[in-house]
């Protein structure tokens, strides 16, 4: 199963909800390119992911090429707070260091609440 995903904008804020687990790179920087996309499109600059249902198997290389990839791309993302099963947090650390050392405002959370209020 690869990664699946819907998304709606909803007060100035792209919401996108993600299942399955992603197979390689290429699959994780379409995914991330779909999201830059949409905000493209709608003209938001605020990101919610819920991601909990989706599992990262990427290994540490394909991790960081996946955040230097998505940080160089979405410079009108301005803010982007994804969701993940917390069993996963310490890996995502990484990631979330990759893309802040390269300029891009994201963070990760275990529960919608706090990341809603980290977007505010």
């Amino acid at each position: 199963m690869a990664i699946h995903y819907t998304s709606k904008v909803d007060g100035g804020i792209l919401f996108v909800t993600a299942s399955g687990f992603d197979e390689n790179l290429e699959e994780v920087q379409s995914y991330g390119m779909g999201i830059i996309g949409l905000c493209k499109e709608s003209g938001v600059t605020h990101v919610l992911c819920d991601e909990r249902a989706l599992e990262y198997r990427l290994g540490t290389i394909d991790t960081y090429q996946a955040g230097k990839f998505i940080s160089e791309q979405a410079p009108a993302v301005a803010r982007v707070a994804i969701v993940c099963n917390p069993g996963f947090l310490s890996d995502m650390g990484f990631f979330e260091d990759v893309v802040v050392n390269r300029g891009l405002a994201l963070h990760f959370f275990r529960d919608i609440d706090t990341a809603r209020e980290w977007l505010s």
